[in-house]
């Protein structure tokens, strides 16, 4: 361990001073206070920082400064909550790997987080810190204005810091009053959209679930109609988690009848069946490492499911035609446009492998609920339309978004993103206008032309088809749901034409 610092002997027995001295600290802010000034005094570095996560793991906030042998305000050297923007705090903290740097000045890598000097930064060392849970919890920085080898310090650092983690942790255990006075408070989320278009409430409740659950190894289960873009924000937690360097893969459990499913997951050996005349590794284990997202994982065959349990719950699969079992790390994401409790019921989905995919849901709301983003979305699918065409940037007319934000698109974003894509292959000029969208003549903004009884039939005939498409075309669910008797459910069907089978999934 101290093979790689200066003066070895005199370093291993200051180390020990320090544990010795740290251990003695009697409340929280002393401990953190009195460990970044001995990684300066050990290193010999201008500053140090420490940052801890929060409880949620969405914030990254820094716990004790010392800037030149002088400790440094909390208030005056706090980092922002979306340390997504800070790269190399990130890709520390994510990938559990220590940074160490030497040509601090010359690289490409923002270092916003450090304090600005006369002189610049040139060497820099980050150590990410491990709690008794074996998962990371926080960061220590040393930097230095001069050239010098500080990987040495990397290993007797990341144990002083763990350390310094288990001694806070009873300090804070020690300090708790005897009557339970409730939990701690959470932090609120960053307003990181994780790379998402849209900053309705909708999406912002969205985005928080999100940065709950980023650096987290629970499934998650993202629910939602048809077209509300799971596959985008499975992507997105895969993209901003610690997994981002490996795989993510995508299997629609719908696509593939049950034996072509089993075998595109687990893999198979030679021998297992007529044609496999080689052994083939599935999906799971593509994935290993990375993430694996189960699209419609609401239309897996019964048999599989079970199979699906055991990956869930032992971290281990069996290929086609094998009789041993290996471990896998994947983190599963399941998406669904159905309702997994109603089939639950129905006797269509095993009731035990629903709540281990239920770890954490996360809803996502239909367009109609998004109204304040059609038109941020609009314009950022033609911008992406108008690059892959290689075509100048389109302007739109005041006639278009107001076509646009009158629309209810039953298809979601995935609709609004045909649209507007269809829109700027049509559109020969430098503007779209309202010519230039196909929307259905019902749904066409018609307000001003109707009374009250036609205005409100219409809205209730908005929120039965909607109600029925939820429910998968389900009459007696889509009643229930409505709190009306089924008798009456099936009058206002007839009353108001609408029929049943252009609304089924």
């Amino acid at each position: 361990m101290f093979t790689s610092v200066p003066q070895p002997l005199a370093y291993a027995e200051a180390l020990l001073a320090h544990f010795s001295s740290l251990s003695r600290a009697m409340d929280g802010v002393t401990l953190l206070k009195e460990f970044v000034l001995g990684l300066a005094e050990l290193s010999h570095c201008e500053l140090t920082q420490l940052y801890l996560l929060d409880a949620t793991h969405t914030s990254l906030e820094m716990s004790a400064e010392c800037l030149n042998g002088n400790l440094q305000p909390r208030e005056t050297a706090s980092l922002s909550v979306d340390y997504n923007g800070e790269q190399l705090l990130q890709f520390a903290l994510c990938q559990n790997r220590v940074v160490c740097m030497s040509e601090l000045s010359g690289s490409l890598h923002e270092t916003s987080f450090l304090p600005a000097q006369a002189r610049p930064w040139q060497s820099l060392l980050c150590v990410p810190l491990i709690n008794q849970q074996k998962s990371v919890q926080g960061l220590l920085l040393c930097a230095s204005h001069r050239h010098v080898e500080l990987q040495g310090f990397a290993d007797s650092f990341g144990r002083l810091g763990s350390f310094v983690l288990g001694h806070l942790h009873l300090l804070q255990r020690l300090r708790r009053p005897s009557g339970n006075v409730g939990p701690t408070p959470v932090v609120v989320a960053s307003a990181s959209s994780y790379g998402l278009t849209g900053k309705s409430t909708a999406m912002r409740r969205v985005y928080s679930l999100i940065g709950k659950v980023l650096h987290s190894p629970y499934t998650v289960l993202l629910g939602g109609e048809t077209g509300t873009g799971k596959e985008v924000v499975a992507r997105a937690i895969h993209d901003g988690g610690p997994r981002r360097s490996q795989a993510f893969i995508v299997q629609n459990c719908a696509a593939l009848p049950e034996n072509l499913l089993e075998s595109e997951l687990f893999g198979y050996r030679k021998g297992a069946f007529t044609g496999a005349d080689r052994d083939r590794s599935g999906l799971f284990d593509a994935a290993n490492g990375g993430t694996l997202l189960l699209d419609e994982v609401g239309d897996m065959p019964l048999s599989l499911q079970a199979k699906l349990l055991r990956v869930l719950q032992e971290g281990e699969i069996r290929p086609l035609g094998s009789n041993d079992t290996h471990k896998i790390d994947v983190r599963i994401i399941a998406a669904t446009h159905r309702d997994l409790s109603v089939l639950v019921r129905q006797g269509k989905f095993r009731e035990d492998l629903y709540y281990r995919l239920a770890q954490f849901p996360i809803e996502l709301p239909p367009l109609r609920q998004r109204e304040d983003d059609i038109l941020e979305l609009a314009r950022h699918f033609a911008d992406k339309a108008c690059a892959f065409l290689q075509r100048d940037e389109v302007s739109w007319s005041n006639g278009a978004l107001d076509l646009l934000a009158s629309y209810a698109f039953p298809g979601n974003v995935r609709e609004l993103k045909g649209l507007v894509e269809r829109a700027v292959l049509l559109c020969e000029g430098i503007e779209l206008l309202v010519e230039h969208f196909s929307l259905p003549t019902d749904t066409q903004p018609e307000v001003g032309r109707l009374n009250l009884r036609e205005r409100l039939e219409k809205i209730e005939r908005s929120l039965l088809i909607d109600c029925l498409r939820k429910n998968d075309g389900n009459q007696t669910l889509s009643a229930r749901e409505l709190g009306l008797p089924r008798r009456t459910f099936l009058y206002r069907l007839g009353r108001l034409n609408i029929n049943t089978g252009n609304v089924d999934g």
